[in-house]
């Protein structure tokens, strides 16, 4: 058996490798970039590769590249059941209300003059969001009709830039201010207010529907359950000062204390009906009752690393150290051991 890796520095990737490497896993580093990528793959059994929800190439053919090696019988992470929904906030509300998960309210309209008859008759504030975008990116509040009138108007008509250059250099200064990014990080926002990323110039402007959820009140922090091979942990990120988003805040809580078993297995259940390898839950709390804002497979693998511990599917408890990575890795070997017989 042999897992051809796609390595990208900063990525799972790294700690793919080092596991293989200490337990002997033998594995090929590919280049899914290149043309001769099937050709690649050919003395390999699986392909591992973690791509990017805001990388430019990534984003043209990272999910039709895994779905195609899949079909060839190959074992890939992430499958198809994990990764469709990436990044896709609109494809997600379709989703989690078909398995009839408790999904935070969510409203899309695809004709503008059904958003605005809307917009008119219900209340406010709602949560404005495009269908991409982490860390809080691309995430507003509009507290009032007037609000939400503006977004929709220009929901269909000029559109909106994946990369909102002043609320990005917003973010990068509060982060600055901080403690938790460089004076060369901001310098770096006041050069993107001239020049946009190039993920932002190839995917063009969001336009042609418009996405809005409920804002849910007295939520100091968000709740992120991760559940990889029938195990979950979890990690409670607090919102931004004088601000209502708390991913991407940079200020996160992690023992266990911090949450209900419920929760826990809430998303164990959740897990098991979209049947996927990776499935991190984003939850805030409405009267206490937990609501899903949505979902991800794709993570910064450091922020996790002082997690306490992990539940296994019966919720035990198993405090200390351990490895995400190599349960991806672990996965995929079943896999190719499942195909082979």
């Amino acid at each position: 058996m042999k897992i051809g890796i796609h390595q990208t520095k900063g990525f799972f990737s790294e700690r793919w490798i080092d596991y293989c490497k200490v337990n002997k896993i033998p594995y090929k580093l590919v280049n899914c970039y290149r043309n001769d990528i099937i050709k690649q793959l050919s003395d390999c059994d699986a392909l591992m590769w973690h791509f990017h929800h805001a990388g430019p190439k990534d984003f043209l053919f990272a999910k039709q590249l895994l779905y195609s090696v899949h079909a060839s019988g190959k074992a890939v992470f992430p499958d198809s059941n994990t990764m469709w929904h990436f990044d896709d906030k609109v494809g997600q509300k379709y989703l989690l209300e078909s398995i009839r998960a408790p999904l935070v309210p969510s409203y899309v309209f695809y004709n503008k003059k059904e958003a605005l008859a809307w917009a008119r008759q219900t209340d406010f504030p709602k949560v404005f969001k495009l269908r991409g975008g982490a860390g809080s990116q691309n995430v507003k509040l509009a507290k009032t009709k007037r609000d939400a009138i503006k977004l929709i108007k220009r929901a269909f008509g000029s559109g909106f830039s994946q990369y909102a250059a002043w609320s990005n250099l917003k973010e990068r200064i509060r982060k600055f201010k901080k403690g938790q990014s460089s004076l060369f990080d901001v310098a770096k926002g006041i050069i993107r207010l001239g020049y946009t990323t190039e993920f932002s110039r190839i995917s063009g402007k969001e336009r042609g529907y418009v996405y809005f959820q409920d804002f849910i009140p007295y939520n100091d922090h968000d709740i992120r359950v991760i559940i990889i091979d029938e195990k979950a942990f979890a990690m409670k990120r607090m919102v931004r000062e004088n601000d209502f988003r708390a991913s991407g805040s940079g200020s996160f809580l992690y023992e266990k204390k911090h949450f209900s078993e419920s929760t826990i297995q809430l998303s164990f259940d959740m897990s098991n009906k979209l049947k996927g390898q990776c499935i991190a839950f984003d939850f805030v709390y409405d009267k206490g009752v937990p609501k899903v804002v949505e979902i991800s497979y794709g993570f910064v693998k450091e922020v996790y690393d002082p997690c306490t511990g992990y539940w296994d599917k019966n919720l035990s408890w198993h405090a200390g150290s351990f490895n995400p990575y190599g349960w991806m890795v672990d996965m995929v070997l079943k896999e190719i051991e499942h195909s082979n017989g």
